[in-house]
């Protein structure tokens, strides 16, 4: 995640001496190590995407935080994950008998009333819910970048994607500073989303998220546009890291919190561990 790679150079380039390349990647990404990518925050540690979890990350010295953008009945775009709210916050007792608890039903001012952090810990009571701005200027004068995940909760459509590259277009100092210093992507686990996203924004990196193994096919066909493939680590070997290098993309897995498992994921040299626990990878308590 430190650039984006050329898609359509790539693509000569595995043709031509992509062993070669495969190599070269390897070595270069085991001296410097993965990207750090803290899920939804320190999210081990402190309440997912919140403040708390954010800032944890950052003090831990993470590389990017990982968040989840959604948007409230009124158009606010908020970092929250589930496709209903009732999991980490205490929406079904502040508004009873709502017949659905999304996001997308509910305003930001209601929203912002909700408790986010006790169901973590008691000592994280009040924690409130944030927005995409809050989470932007929580990290925009550190060095810790953001990876921001398109949500796939099906009420949005590819709506969510034009929002998202419409508000960061509207940022343009913060857009500029966050690309000039490789500290800005997007992922997305719908293809639609992601292109429509890229369409609008080319020039901030643009990722493919996967519970599977992708296909060869599909490695293929996203090396034309994408810059990143982010699968489940399960799925992830070394034929797998090698080939998307080869196709001039970078390989970000998830969700790896085993100090074995990071191992692995290391050697392989993949480019970026996103993780629950990113002071497992950078020593920062």
């Amino acid at each position: 995640m430190r650039r984006a790679r050329g898609r359509a150079a790539g693509v000569v380039v595995a043709v031509l001496s992509g062993l070669a390349l495969a190599a070269t990647s390897t070595t270069a990404q085991a001296a410097t190590g993965p990207d750090v990518i803290a899920h939804r925050g320190s999210s081990g540690m402190a309440p997912e995407n919140t403040a708390a979890a954010i800032d944890l990350a950052v003090r831990q010295h993470a590389d990017y935080v990982e968040i989840d953008v959604q948007r409230t009945k009124d158009g606010k775009l908020v970092n929250f994950h589930d496709c209903t709210m009732e999991r980490t916050t205490d929406i079904e007792t502040l508004y009873p008998g709502r017949p659905h608890y999304r996001v997308s039903d509910f305003t930001w001012n209601e929203l912002s009333r909700l408790d986010a952090g006790s169901w973590f810990h008691p000592d994280y009571t009040g924690e409130p819910l944030i927005t995409l701005d809050d989470v932007i200027h929580h990290i925009k004068h550190t060095r810790t970048g953001l990876l921001a995940e398109i949500s796939p909760c099906s009420q949005y459509g590819t709506t969510l994607a034009t929002d998202l590259a419409h508000t960061l277009h509207n940022k343009p100092r913060y857009l500029r500073n966050a690309l000039a210093h490789h500290q800005l992507a997007v992922q997305s686990f719908q293809t639609d989303d992601a292109r429509t996203f890229h369409t609008q924004q080319p020039d901030i990196p643009i990722g493919i998220l996967d519970a599977d193994r992708p296909t060869e096919t599909e490695l293929t066909e996203l090396s034309q546009w994408a810059d990143q493939i982010n699968p489940q680590h399960t799925v992830t070997d070394q034929t797998l890291v090698d080939r998307i290098h080869q196709l001039g993309m970078d390989i970000n897995v998830w969700t790896v919190d085993e100090p074995g498992a990071i191992r692995t994921m290391t050697g392989l040299g993949v480019d970026g561990i996103i993780t629950d626990y990113p002071q497992t990878l950078t020593q920062r308590g």
